[in-house]
């Protein structure tokens, strides 16, 4: 690796990581190809055992024989089973699908759903599990993972995709949270600006000024002990108002998930404590 300006040389015997082959077509792709997917701790196994294939068909991509076919029928199913040995396996197992499953419904990225389940992991060996329900200390753990890769998801959109009440939720992230001793900072309004904003089909204009109002009003105060979403829907509306792409906070409101009432009060003190010329 050299610079292109001066000449310096940057790095030098760097591993390349790819195949030592190479394709030409996606035929010889699949043939060549030696290796399977990498670890992953969202699976209980991380993806090191071996896996037997739904497709009936050899090697060669023909169809097994009859007898052939409820041979690999039965390896299949003790396969399945010999996987998940003991009770520690198969509540991974469950908790782990319930994760995917919660991820996949709210559109989360791959590297929230592994610290996810590296935190259900931790809280397993340490057993915290015991007397809370599986869904319950899974969801705190894909709750904490947004939080730490600063995502911007709520108690109440995690509540909604998982099997238990907010409440048991937020009870046991806190359980968890102080016992694993997991250092989380305090969620950012600027953090739901581009979901929010994407979601009331706004343009890029309107994500800055919101964003932008939002950094003076955490300069000036006015952010601390409030909650975030609201500041955020606050922000955003003021923001569509002086740059004339005007919502209602009705409709601010049902995005932020959070009540006219509070959208009001916040833009209110916005307003008034940043001397702001919101035209009417």
């Amino acid at each position: 690796m050299i610079c292109i300006e001066c000449g310096l040389v940057i790095r030098d015997k760097i591993m390349d990581t790819g195949p030592e082959w190479r394709a030409f077509d996606h035929e010889q792709k699949e043939k060549r190809a030696r290796v399977g997917a990498p670890m992953t701790y969202t699976i209980h196994d991380k993806g090191l055992s071996t896996m037997i294939d739904w497709r009936n068909r050899d090697s060669y991509g023909k169809h097994l024989a009859p007898g052939k076919r409820a041979q690999i029928y039965r390896l299949r199913k003790w396969q399945r089973r010999i996987r998940v040995s003991d009770a520690t396996e198969r509540n991974l197992a469950f908790a782990l699908s319930e994760l995917d499953r919660m991820s996949s419904h709210l559109g989360l990225p791959r590297n929230v759903r592994e610290i996810a389940a590296c935190l259900y992991r931790k809280a397993v060996e340490q057993r915290l599990i015991r007397g809370r329900s599986i869904e319950g200390v899974a969801a705190a753990a894909l709750y904490a993972a947004c939080r730490q890769c600063k995502v911007s998801r709520t108690l109440d959109e995690i509540a909604e995709v998982s099997k238990v009440s907010k409440k048991e939720i937020g009870r046991s992230y806190r359980f968890i949270a102080r016992e694993l001793k997991i250092s989380i900072p305090p969620t950012n309004p600027i953090d739901y600006v581009p979901r929010f904003t994407s979601s009331l089909k706004l343009p890029g204009e309107v994500q800055a000024k919101a964003i932008e109002i939002l950094k003076k009003a955490s300069e000036n105060g006015l952010t601390s002990g409030r909650g975030p979403t609201g500041v955020a829907a606050a922000a955003i509306y003021i923001a569509s108002v002086i740059m004339n792409e005007r919502r209602t906070q009705r409709d601010v409101a049902e995005v932020a998930r959070v009540t006219e009432v509070t959208v009001r009060n916040r833009y209110k003190e916005l307003v008034l404590k940043m001397n702001l010329e919101v035209p009417l």
